[in-house]
C-alpha cells in the first residue's frame, strides 16, 4: 500500500468530508482541509491537533464554484506541504426537484457544484500530480449515479457525470504512478442525508460508511460501491431492473 502523507479534502467542514479527515488524521496524514465554513474548519483543526499532535493541519476557506480560487488554494497547499499526495474531491450539494416543477435554480446549482466545480478540482489536482509524477485522486460519486431517479434527477445526473469524468481521467493516466479512485457511497448518515424524521432504509452509520470508504481509498481501488453490502447487489438491481420499479424506490 502506497503511503499518502499529504492529503487535501474539499467539503471537509461536515459530513463525509469531516469524517474522512478524522480517519486520515488517525493514520498520521498531514491535512489540507477546505470548505466554505472557516469556523467549522478551525474547530476541526483544533480538535484533531489536540488528539494527534504529530500531524500538520492547514485550513483554507474555499468555495469550489470559484474556479480560480480552487487552483490558487490547491497550488498553495502543495507549496506549503511540499507535495499533494492525495486529493479527495468531496464538496457537493444535494436535494433538488423533479424536472419541470419549478426547481431549476436548485437543480442548476447541483450540477454546477457537483460536476463543473468537481472538474475544476480534478484539473487542479491532476495538474499538480502530473508535475510531481505521482498522486492519488479520489472522486466521491453516489449510488444515485446508477440510474435516473425522479426525486434525484439533477443530483444523480451530476454524480453520473462526475463518475464518467473520473473514469476518463483514469483512462488518460493508465500506466502512470497517478491513481484514480471513484467511490459510490450508498446511504450513509451525514448532514446531507439527514433530512427528516423518517428512517431511510439501508442507512448505515457515518462510522461504518466512512470506514468502508477509507478501506477502498487506501487500497486505491479504481471503483468501489460502499459499503459493499448491500450496495454491490443493489447496484446490479438498479442498473438492470425496469425503470418503473427503480422509479418507485
Amino acid at each position: 500500500m502506497t503511503v499518502r502523507k499529504n492529503v487535501l479534502i474539499t467539503g471537509a467542514s461536515s459530513g463525509l468530508g469531516e469524517a474522512m479527515a478524522r480517519k486520515h488524521a488517525a493514520r498520521g496524514s498531514d491535512l489540507a482541509l477546505c470548505a466554505r465554513r472557516a469556523d467549522r474548519l478551525e474547530t476541526l483543526k483544533a480538535e484533531l491537533t489536540a488528539v494527534h499532535p504529530g500531524i500538520r493541519i492547514e485550513v483554507h476557506t474555499l468555495d469550489v464554484n470559484d474556479h480560480d480560487q480552487v487552483f490558487r488554494v490547491f497550488r498553495s497547499c502543495r507549496g506549503t506541504l511540499g507535495t499533494l499526495d492525495r486529493v479527495v474531491v468531496n464538496a457537493g450539494v444535494g436535494h433538488g426537484s423533479p424536472v419541470g416543477t419549478g426547481g431549476f435554480p436548485a437543480n442548476a446549482r447541483i450540477l454546477q457544484t457537483n460536476l463543473v466545480a468537481a472538474l475544476a478540482q480534478c484539473e487542479a489536482a491532476v495538474e499538480i500530480f502530473r508535475d510531481q509524477g505521482s498522486g492519488h485522486l479520489v472522486v466521491i460519486s453516489s449510488m444515485s449515479a446508477m440510474r435516473g431517479l425522479p426525486h434525484l434527477t439533477a443530483y444523480g445526473a451530476s454524480k453520473a457525470g462526475v463518475a464518467t469524468l473520473a473514469e476518463g481521467i483514469r483512462a488518460s493516466l493508465l500506466g502512470t504512478p497517478i491513481k484514480v479512485t471513484t467511490l459510490f457511497p450508498g446511504y450513509i448518515e451525514s448532514e446531507m442525508t439527514t433530512t427528516g424524521n423518517e428512517p431511510t432504509p439501508m442507512m448505515v452509520s457515518t462510522e461504518k460508511g466512512v470506514t468502508s470508504m477509507m478501506k477502498a481509498i487506501e487500497a486505491e481501488r479504481a471503483q468501489a460501491k460502499v459499503p459493499a453490502w448491500p450496495w454491490i447487489p443493489m447496484g446490479f438491481v438498479m442498473r438492470h431492473a425496469p425503470l418503473r420499479i427503480v422509479a418507485k424506490s
